[in-house]
């Protein structure tokens, strides 16, 4: 019997399907900055600047990692606002979208949810997406 040879030790997150970084629950800046860092590719570049846009709308804007989704909120455990990595893309999920104006363009079956989806190339209009955070970040949040 041979001794199989031992598979190096992995550095950095594992990736889940669709490359969504698996970081462990958290709250606070330090593993939305964890999962930003393991967004694979041009998503990484483009989490920084959603996570500086939010932040630019809403400073005192709380935290967390939930369920491998970053999450930004006004109260503890109540959210606005998740992001999830996918294959070809980063979906935005305002989780009271349908009460923004203008109403962002994803559906969702939740019929309060609305979402954003963003894809490598495409022009993301940051004037908009900050007045949807702004928003959203004035509406009650969903507790989670």
């Amino acid at each position: 019997m041979t001794d199989k040879p031992k598979q190096p030790a992995a550095t950095g997150p594992v990736l889940l399907a669709g490359g969504n970084p698996q970081i462990a629950k958290g709250y606070g800046n330090a593993p939305v900055q964890a999962y930003i860092a393991a967004m694979p590719g041009w998503k990484s570049a483009l989490g920084r600047r959603l996570d500086a846009l939010i932040e630019r709308a809403v400073p005192d804007v709380k935290k967390a990692v939930k369920w491998n989704s970053p999450l930004y909120g006004t109260e503890d455990n109540r959210y606005f606002l998740g992001l999830h990595v996918y294959t070809s893309y980063v979906k935005v999920a305002f989780f009271r979208g349908a009460e923004l104006q203008p109403v962002p363009p994803g559906g969702s079956r939740q019929p309060l949810v609305r979402y954003l989806d963003i894809r490598e190339g495409d022009s993301l209009d940051e004037a908009q997406f900050v007045a949807w955070v702004k928003q959203a970040s004035r509406l009650p949040g969903e507790r989670m």
